[in-house]
């Protein structure tokens, strides 16, 4: 499996971390060509089972949340709480060079994994933390998921609101998988740190910390003091030019036009009204955010009109700067998607389309996606890879330190 093309090649990374976000950033380092060894409790990752746990996740006969989480990876099973097993990790410690974990700060204290315990054994080893609200402040050891860390607690749901009406509930790990991106950039960091320096570190980012980054323009207008309501609904909206309009076979259209003196006119003529350009309602921005409703109004039914097939091209043709607001059952047959590498085939059987990492290099591609592990189904191998022998193994196995 392994390409000694791929810049991570010959990297060796120990993913003790569950859930999505610091596993995924496991993922995308597989990808890129490092050894990916998934360290699990004899219970397994909960991302195993949470398609089926969870009741916002769309169900199917292929547990597809563990193959993409999980790909490319190798499974060993340690139960870290008893001393055998600790043991046997610092013999994986001493020869790897990643250590991803979302373990709280105090759990990561009670398994002896902190980062200076883990320091001790290599100091070289780059290890980086996920945590829900940070490795400091009164919430250091809060449990945090994407949608109470990184949507609720830092004003994205909020924010995103219509005035009158409840914050909506994200969609499953949303703010789980650009946090994994951020882990994945501190790591290399880290990495390009120890090839000047030698030396390993700490590395480490929070879903608070994402979640604020992501709301950043609302987040950064509260820290000087200004802060808009909640937002009103589409008929009544703050400029009709970036608003939501629906089409008459029911699909729904983002029109985003910042650059008005230049697109307004092309907008009139697109929605075939081209005599309200000078309409002295409308005739100039300020004008046309005053009389929003009623601009919004006429927008509404001109779209309302005719078909999602019919506003793509004819908006297009007029260079509007407008977003297709896709359906999740589109996402199979979006040309664009593939195009430029969004989605790609695997050597999963059963999953023969996945997502890929959003990187894109000029001298690399990513390595193919492979299927996830069984639970515990490298032990052996990996730690024999570690210097263990047959009968330390079977030690190991019989304290049930291992699976």
């Amino acid at each position: 499996m392994a390409d000694s093309s791929l810049p991570l090649a010959g990297l060796r990374v120990l993913d003790i971390s569950s859930f999505i976000a610091a596993p995924a950033a496991a993922v995308v380092l597989g990808d890129w060509g490092a050894d990916v060894i998934k360290i699990e409790s004899p219970d397994g990752d909960a991302n195993r089972t949470i398609m089926k746990d969870s009741g916002n996740y769309p169900k199917a006969e292929i547990n597809y949340p563990w193959l993409m989480d999980s790909r490319n990876k190798r499974s060993l099973v340690l139960d870290l709480k008893k001393p055998p097993a600790r043991a046997a990790l610092d013999r994986l410690i001493a020869t790897s060079d990643i250590l991803t974990c979302n373990f709280p700060p105090l759990v990561r204290e009670k398994l002896g994994l902190t980062y200076e315990a883990v320091k001790a054994v290599n100091p070289r080893m780059i290890y980086a933390s996920l945590t829900g609200y940070g490795e400091t402040g009164p919430d250091r050891d809060r449990p945090g998921f994407d949608a109470t860390a990184y949507f609720a607690r830092s004003g994205l749901l909020d924010a995103q609101r219509y005035e009158g009406g409840p914050p909506g509930v994200p969609g499953p790990a949303q703010g789980d998988r650009a946090t994994a991106m951020t882990l994945v950039s501190s790591i290399l960091m880290a990495l390009l740190h120890r090839m000047k320096t030698g030396e390993g570190s700490w590395v480490g980012t929070s879903l608070l910390g994402n979640g604020l980054w992501s709301c950043g323009v609302i987040a950064q207008a509260a820290l000087v003091g200004a802060f808009l309501p909640p937002r009103p609904p589409p008929d009544r909206p703050r400029s009709a030019l970036t608003n939501i309009y629906r089409t008459s076979d029911d699909r729904w259209l983002q029109l985003t036009i910042v650059r008005e003196d230049k697109l307004w006119g092309r907008l009139c003529a697109a929605i075939g009204r081209p005599e309200i350009v000078d309409d002295p309602r409308f005739a100039a921005q300020d004008e046309r955010r005053r009389n929003s409703a009623a601009l919004a109004a006429i927008l509404r039914d001109a779209f309302a009109a005719r078909d999602y097939v019919h506003w793509l091209k004819v908006l297009g043709e007029q260079e509007i700067t407008f977003g297709v607001i896709s359906r999740p059952q589109d996402v199979p047959d979006d040309l664009q998607a593939v195009a430029c590498g969004a989605i790609v085939e695997t050597a999963i059987p059963e999953m023969p389309r996945t997502l890929s990492n959003p990187i894109r290099v000029s001298f690399a591609e990513q390595r193919i996606a492979h299927p996830a592990p069984a639970l515990g189904q490298h032990s052996e191998e990996i730690l024999r890879e570690a210097g263990l022998s047959a009968d330390d193994i079977a030690g190991l196995r019989t304290s049930g330190a291992i699976r």
